[in-house]
């Protein structure tokens, strides 16, 4: 049986290949139990999405599932609008711009586009600042392109038995570091 690849995951897999594991020895856990503040407040950001609150527009989808077969993903969508065909991933707060943001609207954008919907335009909004940052299309960003689809075949062919060598910057950041045998803090 193959295994799909959670949109969520693609940004969690480039801040450590490993966190991915340690994420599925947590999945039967209450949350509260290892997830950061951090964590708590993107949750809370994202409720009205996930209780579908959001927006009363028809025009608006609003947290519906979405696979890409070309990629073997799934996942859901935070917004897209139809009428503009702006597609949104929503976040509590942005300092940067991270290639995992990029990766997860880019996951979205070709599920959308498998399942039939026209999308002309992609942003990343910041709930906290109410900014709103636009994403080059990817047939725009051939680059960033090539980039989502080497992290994808990473996810796919992961080995946690494989060399890892440890980011001191982000291992202490890491919610899962008391479970990695090769965590720096």
């Amino acid at each position: 049986m193959e295994t799909y690849i959670q949109i969520a995951n693609l940004n969690d897999f480039i801040f450590c290949p490993r966190s991915i594991y340690f994420h599925g020895i947590y999945s039967g856990a209450e949350k509260g139990t290892y997830d950061s503040h951090y964590q708590v407040a993107g949750t809370q950001a994202h409720k009205s999405i996930d209780n579908g609150t959001y927006s009363t527009r028809a025009e608006i989808l609003q947290g519906i599932e979405v696979f890409c077969a070309k990629y073997n993903l799934c996942g859901k969508i935070d917004t897209f609008n139809i009428k503009t065909k702006t597609l949104t991933e929503r976040k509590r707060a942005i300092q940067k711009i991270y290639d995992g943001y990029i990766f997860q609207v880019y996951a979205q954008y070709f599920a959308l586009i498998e399942m039939g919907y026209t999308v002309e335009k992609i942003n990343i909004y910041d709930i906290s600042h109410n900014k709103t940052y636009d994403v080059l299309l990817p047939e725009q960003d051939q680059e960033m392109v090539t980039k989502f689809e080497e992290v994808v075949y990473g996810m796919q062919h992961f080995d946690l038995n494989v060399l890892f060598v440890p980011n001191p910057a982000k291992c202490q950041h890491c919610i899962y570091a008391n479970l990695c045998d090769k965590a720096i803090c």
